[in-house]
């Protein structure tokens, strides 16, 4: 018996399924504050040392934040190879805004502050608000696109073609969810600022975070009213082989009103996800409203997690439906790499994984406190 054979194929890609899950969850979590604040920045600092508060708040650890998305984009190419070919190849237009804007970010931090002209710092500014509302919108309108369908099909060769346009990916339901989540950012922002700030800026973030809290739920209901109403979700209709060849166009899928709601009828307990969502952010929105620093973040994060995971919860097993041939659609149990690719990556997993945590967590460690507007004016112990 080899190593690899002591867990089972479609164990391991159950477990993958979940870890993408939470790579792309622990991105939302900690860099999605980074992409609030950025947001957040023109309409909260209303002079140069109050933009700089809230660029030290997050100056510090967004560069780690964000290394939770490139495990995950990594992961996703080598666990879920297909995922990764038409995920970048459908949305690259999508991706390549993504991208300019989350290179233009770090371009913005060091450069902003090393000339003093008002108009170079203006210009600045507006590039990390723009780095922080494209990504945060893009990622709903993307989510939003795939809980419809992806226009793509697959030859018996398993060549992909994508049959969408960039304005294809801008329809309305799509939109709603891009807004929920620049909602969601902007109330998980807003608690972070809370925490690293004081004064008149923490009081214009109560406000704005007030207000993106209730907007996040009020949209997310929204959002899942129309889906239950108006958008097909898809279900297999033919067996299925959880340890198969990963070949998408061995099964039978069909378009189906309803369909992404089955599972929680199915699996109850898997309501708490959705439930999560709108009671974490009713909590922000009360912890905003109670000073409640501490309080209001962890909200935040529970509302953001329970967001994501209702998605998971919903499509389980598709990870990407096909709206022009459903037949195409991948799951969790026709479009993974192999065995053996599966278990090697996850013992690497095991092994780097929490080390990046824990490194992560002592830099929060160390970090900790609200940032110092007398330092930042006697130009000592800041960075931005």
């Amino acid at each position: 018996m080899t190593l690899h054979t002591l867990i089972d194929y479609d164990t391991l890609r159950l477990i993958w399924w979940a870890l993408i899950g939470v790579l792309l969850l622990a991105f939302a979590v900690t860099d999605g504050f980074d992409l609030g604040t950025g947001i957040l920045l023109p309409f909260v600092a209303r002079n140069d040392i109050e933009r700089r508060v809230v660029i030290n708040s997050v100056g510090p650890v967004w560069e780690g934040n964000q290394v939770w998305l490139i495990l995950g984009g990594g992961a996703i190419f080598a666990a879920w190879p297909q995922l990764y070919a038409v995920a970048f190849s459908g949305f690259y237009l999508a991706m390549f805004a993504i991208l300019v804007a989350l290179i233009l970010r770090p371009v913005a931090f060091k450069f902003r502050s090393k000339r003093e002209d008002p108009g170079w710092r203006a210009r600045w500014d507006g590039v990390l608000f723009f780095s922080g509302f494209v990504p945060t919108l893009i990622f709903g309108v993307a989510l939003g696109n795939v809980l419809q369908g992806v226009p793509f099909r697959l030859d018996s060769q398993m060549h992909i073609f994508y049959e969408g346009s960039f304005f294809g990916l801008l329809n309305p339901f799509a939109l709603l969810c891009g807004l929920v989540s620049v909602a969601m950012l902007v109330m998980h922002g807003s608690a972070w600022l809370q925490l690293k700030t004081e004064g008149l800026v923490a009081e214009r973030v109560r406000r704005y975070g007030s207000m993106a809290a209730l907007a996040t739920v009020v949209l997310y209901a929204c959002a899942g009213l129309l889906l239950w109403k108006y958008v097909d979700g898809y279900r297999i209709t033919s067996m299925i082989d959880p340890v198969g060849p990963s070949n998408p166009l061995l099964k039978a899928v069909e378009g189906h009103a309803g369909a992404w709601f089955v599972n929680y009828a199915a699996q109850p307990w898997t309501m708490a996800a959705p439930v999560l969502g709108l009671l974490g952010a009713i909590g922000a929105w009360l912890g905003l409203r109670m000073r409640r620093e501490i309080f209001t973040l962890l909200c935040s994060a529970v509302s953001i997690s329970g967001i994501v995971l209702s998605v998971g919860a919903s499509m389980f097993p598709f990870i990407l439906p096909s709206s022009i041939h459903p037949a195409a659609s991948l799951t969790v149990w026709d479009s993974s790499s192999s065995h053996l690719t599966l278990f090697i990556m996850l013992v690497v997993s095991a092994i780097f994984i929490p080390l990046i945590v824990a490194y992560t967590t002592w830099v929060y460690h160390v970090l900790w406190g609200k940032v110092d507007e007398k330092a930042i004016r006697d130009e000592t112990g800041h960075a931005y």
